[in-house]
């Protein structure tokens, strides 16, 4: 379970970082950062805050709404053009350093994973950082709700790929209809399978 010990290690105001969407082969990037001040600790919402896979639908939806009400916090989109342009490790990258410069100034930032953006204040990176900080725990939750809600939307324009189901991820289900439906703007066309569509058209005409 997350708690505020790392935080503790720190001084001054620590935020956590987290993104979503590296492995979808449609949609966006995000990243969030978010800063559980001492003063807000008490909260009740703050003792349910976890690794967001490991939360149900409605728990996520739940504490996003309380997140975003009670505590400061950042989002940052990358696109799917942006994606192919600069690849997916420095799409996360900046998706994270864009979140967390968004904030009032910090002290230090809490960043999920093995690898950490180039920012203004040090970092600390912190593998599987959403299981053991409740900042980190708190940014996940953030970035899937927001992305997930994305993808619902973007289902309602494409609904052959199950986005609403699948959130863009190489399912069955998806992967049967690029090969059915072809790809839109939304995919991201430096991943396979959508590259291997691509230069079969290519290699057709």
């Amino acid at each position: 379970m997350p708690d505020f010990s790392i935080e503790d290690e720190y001084e001054g105001i620590v935020c956590g970082a987290d993104e979503v969407g590296r492995g979808p082969l449609a949609g966006p990037v995000v990243a969030a950062a978010v800063i559980i001040p001492k003063e807000k600790r008490d909260l009740e919402f703050i003792k349910d805050i976890k690794d967001s896979k490991k939360l149900s639908l409605k728990k996520r939806g739940y504490l996003y709404e309380q997140i975003t009400s009670h505590l400061p916090y950042a989002i940052c989109e990358i696109s799917p053009a942006e994606i192919d342009e600069i690849n997916i490790l420095q799409a996360s990258m900046k998706a994270m350093k864009v979140a967390c410069e968004k904030l009032p100034e910090i002290n230090h930032a809490l960043i999920d994973g093995n690898k950490s953006p180039d920012l203004h204040c040090p970092t600390t990176t912190v593998v599987k950082g959403d299981a053991k900080s409740y900042t980190i725990a708190a940014a996940s939750i953030i970035a899937k709700v927001h992305r997930d809600r994305i993808m619902s939307k973007l289902n309602d324009e494409f609904p052959h790929y199950g986005w609403a189901r699948n959130a863009g991820y190489p399912t069955k289900e998806h992967r049967e209809a690029l090969l059915i439906h072809g790809i839109t703007q939304y995919h991201r066309k430096t991943f396979s399978p959508v590259r291997s569509i691509i230069d079969s058209i290519r290699k057709a005409s």
